[in-house]
């Protein structure tokens, strides 16, 4: 794990090479998840119960929850991911209720409001960049190649290759017109092995989505 004091921490600023097996900064807690291949979780970060697909990346202080993240996600510092809601229907909304052994009262934790929190998953597609600070509410299904801008609230469902910002985040603009953004979810180059992606690795440089599109689809 990678610390220097003083010095950024993330493995490319230092031009550093990841490897097959997941990089977990040692100040990170992981519970009950699984990390694809060359993924990467940075500093103070909280993750439970999810699935990282291969390639992706957290940069740190982030807190992700029962999600499930595709292949190739960029998620920014301090982004959030699934932070737990409160049982809103009763006489309180703190924690004593369901974490009631904590506090030194007499029952047992109420193992159903988690099993409710599991149950409202999020999904995020692949090549999904999330970016600082922003927040993916309880439940909502992010498409693949979307944007998510910074400090944007995501509370509704987010469309593949669009753009959203603000809070509640809106759709600002899709990356690219309709017909190329299905080209590319047909290609499926996420799901490229290694080798196909550097072979190509000069084209995701210089051709641009519509390009690609022409190139490599049916």
């Amino acid at each position: 794990m990678l610390i220097d004091h003083g010095v950024p921490t993330d493995p490319w600023t230092l031009g550093r090479t990841l490897t097959a097996e997941p990089e977990i900064h040692s100040s990170s807690l992981v519970r009950a998840s699984d990390f694809g291949r060359y993924t990467y979780l940075g500093p103070r970060s909280h993750v439970a119960q999810s699935v990282l697909g291969d390639y992706g990346y957290a940069m740190g202080d982030n807190q992700i929850a029962h999600a499930q993240i595709g292949k190739f996600a960029n998620i920014a510092t301090g982004v959030r991911i699934n932070p737990p809601n409160h049982p809103a229907w009763r006489a309180t909304l703190h924690h004593f209720t369901y974490r009631s052994r904590s506090y030194g009262f007499s029952l047992d934790d109420d193992a159903g409001i988690f099993e409710w929190r599991a149950q409202d998953r999020v999904e995020i597609g692949h090549d999904v960049w999330i970016g600082h600070d922003a927040i993916v509410m309880p439940g909502v299904k992010i498409g693949t190649g979307a944007a998510v801008g910074s400090g944007a609230v995501v509370t509704k469902d987010v469309p593949p290759f669009a753009i959203v910002v603000g809070v509640p985040a809106r759709v600002l603009r899709f990356r690219m017109d309709a017909q190329t953004a299905e080209r590319l979810q047909q290609i499926a180059w996420w799901d490229w092995d290694a080798a196909q992606i550097d072979a190509a690795l000069g084209d995701f440089r210089e051709l641009s989505a519509l390009e690609f599109a022409e190139k490599y689809g049916r």
